[in-house]
């Protein structure tokens, strides 16, 4: 696994395993699997996200991404990018788990082509299902601490409310209400779309947030693997910035150096 050696003692942990790294990754939209495997290594990310309807994971008369990030040292997360009913998503996750026995899934229910922004109540509806048939859910939603509460109540092991459209890169748009389902969450709060480059990740670490995936950011830039290292260390550097607790915002300057026994 790509350990942040940096931050080794403190962990993401994720229904009950533990992750060195607190960035996640996807595997779309890059130049090719090797391209996309070698981004990989340069963020130190444990977890891919695997969007299971676009990526080969089980024909071997094509190019599958199996031979070029291990399943055995890389947490593989099937998702249901694309999914815009809670029957679509569910059926997808269930040839995930019969392709690769993953019962650690990312469920994400689509509304608008447009605007990619989740719906709901299908999303809702779907992590019920899930639930019940064994999955450990990780959800995609919308930034709304209502909605959040009521899918942990429900059971599910992370939440991740988005930071702005899928593939934008605006950064985090609603910062408050980012805040507010960091302090009312008893599970993992992992910042879920948006990210555009490392000052977001670092802004969204320093909100309080267990994490950050990201696909486009990454994928997207003119170099790829160079993004990679850099958001690594964003996400390294927000988690530190958010531990070690900030200064006070003040509304005039201080000096600093104290001003008492001056010549």
């Amino acid at each position: 696994m790509g350990a942040n050696t940096e931050n080794s003692a403190d962990k993401l942990v994720i229904a009950g395993r533990e992750f060195n790294s607190r960035l996640i990754v996807g595997t779309g939209k890059y130049k090719d699997y090797a391209q996309n495997a070698a981004a990989l290594r340069a963020s130190g990310a444990d977890i891919v996200t695997v969007a299971v309807r676009r990526v080969n994971i089980s024909n071997p008369n094509e190019p599958m991404l199996v031979d070029h990030i291990d399943p055995k040292t890389t947490t593989y997360l099937p998702n249901t990018a694309f999914c815009f009913t809670g029957e679509d998503a569910v059926r997808t996750l269930r040839l995930a788990r019969e392709a690769g026995g993953w019962d650690l899934v990312k469920l994400e229910v689509l509304s608008d082509p447009k605007h990619l922004y989740p719906d709901m109540e299908e999303t809702m509806r779907a992590a019920e299902m899930l639930i019940k048939e064994g999955f450990k859910v990780m959800v995609y939603c919308s930034d709304d601490p209502v909605f959040a509460r009521k899918l942990e109540d429900m059971g599910c092991v992370a939440i991740m409310p988005l930071g702005a459209p899928i593939g934008s890169g605006l950064g985090i748009q609603n910062p408050v209400n980012i805040r507010l389902i960091v302090e009312q969450s008893k599970v993992p709060v992992i910042v879920d779309a948006g990210v555009g480059t490392a000052s977001d990740a670092t802004v969204a670490m320093e909100l309080g947030c267990d994490g950050v995936l990201m696909n486009t950011a990454i994928a997207a830039a003119k170099d790829p693997i160079l993004m990679a290292e850099a958001m690594k260390h964003a996400v390294i550097a927000g988690r530190k910035s958010y531990l070690a607790g900030r200064m006070p915002r003040k509304m005039y300057a201080d000096p600093s150096s104290p001003l008492g026994g001056l010549i």
